[in-house]
């Protein structure tokens, strides 16, 4: 068996042609241009190169951007104070601080200072508990809503199917459960001390490895047909390589390449996630 790709560029593409579309009609009619503003603490070089593709992939669909990029030294309060005008400016539809920010900063304290409206990654405690709760008219956070995003485009059974989730992090593993068991899923989450992985990812008709090791699963822990999204980021002798062990694509049916696969869909979804919320910050 060979794994059928799903392609995160490709439906990304299909994401950002739609957004563009609505920017263009929303502004023909006099509406408000959606503006993304990104927060950026430190010199973390990869850090700035995911912010510049974020706001290529908004300037690229008619969304506006500005960048905030502040020292390593800046303080939590000094983040604070940003994020509070960030909030208070109508200009802007919704703010991304970029993580992981310099250990000194106090992440809690600034992911629960964001307007909960703004929150375009999904992470402020009212979007997660929203979601935690199946209540819609939240922001789902955008990697988990790109996972099953990717899912739906290439028609993988959703509904009654088993779901294992190996990773519990409350930016991916907790919300692509929550989002798998919206959709009628049985879940499953375990994590890197889960006793006999195996036995539980054995059974997975959907699989996400979102654990950030490499090599954690292996071929013969993958039901055979299953639809496997490899959500893992790790480094090897300077090469980008997911969770997943050699041989996994000889034995699912469905396939994320690592990198090109989750990566390009959690940046469109932020770029969607920017749009509808000038939507509803507007009303219509």
């Amino acid at each position: 068996m060979t794994a059928r790709l799903l392609d995160g560029k490709a439906a990304a593409r299909e994401i950002y042609e739609r957004i563009a579309a609505d920017v263009a009609a929303r502004v023909a009619k006099g509406g408000s241009r959606p503006k993304l503003a990104t927060v950026v603490v430190g010199d973390d070089p990869a850090s700035a190169q995911y912010v510049r593709m974020k706001q290529a992939n908004a300037k690229n669909v008619g969304i506006d951007s500005e960048d905030h990029h502040l020292p390593a030294a800046t303080t939590t309060e000094q983040l604070l104070e940003l994020v509070e005008s960030l909030n208070r400016d109508e200009s802007v539809s919704g703010i991304l601080v970029q993580q992981p920010a310099p250990r000194h900063i106090d992440m809690t304290r600034v992911i629960t200072a964001l307007d909960p409206g703004k929150d375009v990654d999904g992470a402020h405690p009212f979007n997660a508990g929203m979601l935690a709760l199946g209540f819609e008219g939240g922001i789902e956070p955008c990697t988990p809503a790109g996972i099953v995003a990717l899912l739906e485009r290439a028609g993988v059974p959703i509904e009654g199917a088993n779901a294992v989730v190996v990773g519990r992090s409350n930016l991916v593993g907790k919300p692509t459960a929550f989002l798998l068991l919206r959709r009628h899923a049985t879940v499953t989450i375990c994590h890197t001390r889960t006793t006999d992985l195996a036995s539980h990812s054995r059974s997975a008709d959907i699989l996400v490895a979102a654990a950030g090791k490499a090599n954690l699963i292996t071929k013969e822990m993958v039901k055979p047909g299953a639809a496997v999204i490899d959500v893992g980021t790790n480094w090897v002798n300077g090469k980008q390589v997911g969770d997943l062990g050699p041989g996994v694509a000889d034995v699912a049916g469905w396939l994320t390449p690592n990198p090109g696969g989750v990566g390009p869909m959690t940046r469109a979804m932020l770029i969607k996630n920017t749009f509808e919320a000038e939507v509803r910050r507007t009303g219509g």
